[in-house]
């Protein structure tokens, strides 16, 4: 089997359009959650998300372009550009070997909302031609493989919440068994609008609180809610021989992935959190976790009672008694909840970990929940050193997904 690594990153983010500013905004613990800007919001009963900010997609694709590509297709080509021109990877690879695995919650919402308001006030003529490949939930993928010429397997998975993370982790064991050489992998999203935000609300996912400032604040006795969030992270994972021979610039090595699922209800997490617990278990034998090994988990943590208290018990389950000596924190704090983009920013956050020695904290943390009751970063961020980082997220439809990285050695 072969080792895996990463070789480049790419970011558009609430909280900044590329992975430096992003980065350094997370460790600051600045919020990106702030009042929707995107439309009224007046017959909503959620009025707050994390929207990307000052998003210019003609740095990324032809201006003529942008009318035929959903935002999430936007955001998707603007991370996986940054991370391509990062890892150097273009022209040092077979072409036939080189993958693209992206995926999208819901893909093209903006573009299916904004054409059904068209067909319903003016009928089949006020539909866009580009209708279809710009809702689709694999365009996307699509996109960035003819980008970059990427002939290998293109995969969009769509798992929820759990994409980002799914799409790195299948990635991950097809280089690792030898598929491809390397592969652009993470998710994109723009689901900042007013039939998902309505959506949202009505079953009870979003927070109603209206201070954005304090309105995502994971593991908090508080928290009544996630907040919407937007935008796109990706990741270059490479064969480490083959980046070796290339000289590519290392940021970790991939070493686990846990692929569960609840099986238990469509919306709610098992209260048990078993199915949690067993893609927090796999990942840690995959990578076969030492107890010497200082551990940072990048969490789910969306600020709704149930994730939560559910992630807290699969992490003790995992664990044991060691999950009261690692690090947790949530990142979604500052960013709000980004769907199926949210696992490629949360690796990404769990790899500078392991490269700064730096854990990026929970901001707006204040009363403690006696079932949240783990290191959870609180408010600020600290210098630490991390051998071992992990990040997880989980989707409706109970799907639990689970990624590993650790510091490089020879």
């Amino acid at each position: 089997m072969k080792r895996v690594v990463v070789t480049g990153l790419g970011a558009i983010s609430p909280v900044g359009n590329d992975v430096n500013t992003m980065w350094e905004s997370l460790k600051a613990g600045k919020c990106g959650i702030d009042y929707i800007t995107k439309f009224d919001t007046s017959d909503l009963k959620v009025k707050i998300a994390g929207e990307v900010k000052d998003f210019d997609p003609t740095l990324y694709i032809e201006k003529k372009e942008v009318r035929k590509t959903d935002l999430f297709t936007q955001y998707a080509l603007g991370a996986s550009q940054q991370a391509v021109d990062d890892s150097g990877i273009l022209g040092k690879v077979d072409e036939k070997r080189f993958g693209v695995y992206i995926g999208s919650g819901v893909g093209g919402i903006e573009t299916f909302y904004n054409n059904s308001v068209g067909y319903g006030a003016g009928g089949s003529r006020k539909v866009s031609p580009f209708f279809i490949p710009m809702m689709i939930s694999n365009m996307a993928a699509g996109q960035v493989a003819i980008r970059f010429k990427a002939k290998g397997a293109c995969m969009p998975v769509i798992s929820a919440c759990a994409t980002g993370t799914n799409a790195i982790g299948e990635a991950f064991r097809a280089i690792k068994f030898g598929y491809a050489d390397a592969i652009i992998a993470g998710g994109a999203e723009a689901a900042v609008t007013p039939l998902s935000i309505a959506g949202f609300s009505n079953c009870k996912a979003l927070s109603l609180r209206e201070d954005p400032k304090s309105a995502s604040i994971p593991f908090d006795k508080r928290r009544d809610g996630f907040v919407m969030g937007e935008g796109s992270g990706v990741m270059i994972l490479e064969e480490y021989e083959h980046a070796k021979a290339r000289g590519a610039k290392i940021y970790a090595e991939m070493v686990g992935y846990g692929n569960t699922c609840d099986a238990h209800h469509s919306t709610a997490p098992d209260p048990e959190a078993e199915g949690a617990a067993e893609a927090f278990r796999l990942t840690f034998e995959e990578a076969d976790l030492q107890w010497d090994e200082d551990v940072y988990i990048n969490a789910h943590g969306t600020s709704t009672p149930l994730n939560d208290k559910g992630e807290t018990l699969a992490i003790k389950k995992a664990l044991g008694d060691r999950a009261y000596d690692i690090f947790i924190s949530s990142t979604k704090s500052m960013t709000g909840h980004m769907l199926g983009a949210t696992g490629g920013i949360e690796a990404i956050a769990a790899v500078l970990t392991i490269r700064d020695s730096v854990i990026a904290p929970t901001i707006g943390y204040e009363e403690k929940d006696e079932e949240c009751d783990l290191n959870y970063v609180p408010n600020k961020a600290i210098k630490q050193n991390i051998d071992f980082a992990a990040s997880s997220t989980f989707g409706f439809g109970g799907h639990n997904a689970v990624v590993a990285f650790r510091k490089i050695s020879e």
